[in-house]
């Protein structure tokens, strides 16, 4: 059982509170906000609060900690509890900047801590479901991907933008699903209901020979989390919510026609809904962090794959800005 405490209790911190409280993988020790309603979420889950999360390091033997503290504050959290040689979960993004989220890296490879980058969506079931079918090549050679991540101004969101809060999600999942980088991006954005930050974008990423677009914005009425993929032997369709996934199977035949002419005909595909075991992905991104301190094994959403992410979409923001296509391989050292 991990000894364990979660700093940062707003909108993401409370539902980590309410995961290690309910896994016996788990011991929850304590969390950490200076808000009045930490304290009751201590006092509801049973754990010791304090206000300052270093009061709660030095105070309390702690082996992990997740947090989920507002983005500009995570280098400097990490940094402590990595100090501390506590293990660390650490929310998506990893850091505000690619400087500080490389930083983080290399402080915990050099302390030997662990330390997990908080892409939910990596383990979603029906991600990983569609990530067996890919390189089982059920749908053949994969030849480009859509994806929607939609929905209304969240007002818990104050240091970020749509490339930061919600296309990061849809990169990591791309470079997961095809466990390749992208070569090139470029975007287009605005600011159409928000102030003085982007809240639509449109990006492009080049892979070679998959071809991605990321839509993500703040201003649809509704939520909408979905992915549209294609191949040369078939068509998928996954909803992120609901954890469901569909496959098309193409029916294609090859012929010549009376002139002579290379035809392709499409017969009616075959349409079958993918199994999927549901199951909270929260869930399963604590248990995979848990054991990872346990068997000292790599999380699957590593360091690495933070910064991956993070500087991709970094660079989707630069690319809206100056509207132009951008090498994966141009430096980018700020926001």
């Amino acid at each position: 059982m991990v000894r364990v405490c979660v700093i940062g209790t707003g909108n993401m911190g409370k539902n980590h509170v309410r995961v290690y409280s309910e896994l016996e993988e788990a011991e929850l020790i304590a969390i950490a906000d200076p808000s009045p309603e930490a304290k009751k979420l201590s006092e509801r889950f049973g754990c010791r609060y304090y206000p300052g999360y270093e009061e709660m390091l030095e105070k309390e033997e702690i082996e992990a900690v997740s947090i989920a503290t507002p983005t500009t504050l995570h280098y400097e959290v990490a940094e402590r509890c990595i100090e501390h040689e506590v293990h660390i979960l650490v929310e998506k993004p990893l850091a505000d900047n690619i400087v500080r989220a490389e930083k983080i890296v290399k402080l915990a490879e050099d302390k030997g801590v662990i330390l997990a980058v908080g892409h939910i969506e990596r383990h979603n079931p029906a991600i990983k479901k569609l990530k067996e079918i890919i390189d089982e090549g059920v749908l053949g050679e994969v030849t480009s991907v859509i994806s929607k991540r939609v929905g209304i101004f969240p007002p818990q969101i104050k240091d970020s933008n749509v490339y930061i809060d919600l296309a990061v999600h849809d990169i990591d999942i791309f470079n997961y699903l095809f466990s390749a980088l992208p070569e090139r991006v470029f975007s287009k954005s605005d600011v159409v209901l928000a102030r003085d930050r982007e809240d639509q974008a449109i990006i492009f990423l080049d892979y070679g020979n998959i071809f991605c677009i990321s839509q993500v914005n703040w201003i649809t009425p509704v939520k909408i989390r979905n992915l549209a993929i294609t191949g040369n032997k078939g068509y998928a369709e996954l909803d992120f919510v609901n954890q469901e996934l569909k496959v098309y199977e193409s029916i294609i035949s090859k012929s010549y026609d009376s002139f002579g002419e290379f035809i392709i005909k499409f017969g009616s595909s075959r349409v079958r809904n993918i199994v999927v075991e549901k199951a909270e992905p929260l869930k399963l991104e604590i248990l995979d962090f848990l054991e990872s301190i346990e068997k000292g094994k790599q999380p699957l959403v590593s360091g690495e794959d933070g910064v991956a992410a993070l500087r991709i979409a970094l660079l989707a923001q630069k690319a809206g800005r100056e509207a132009r296509l951008i090498e994966v391989g141009e430096s980018i050292t700020t926001h």
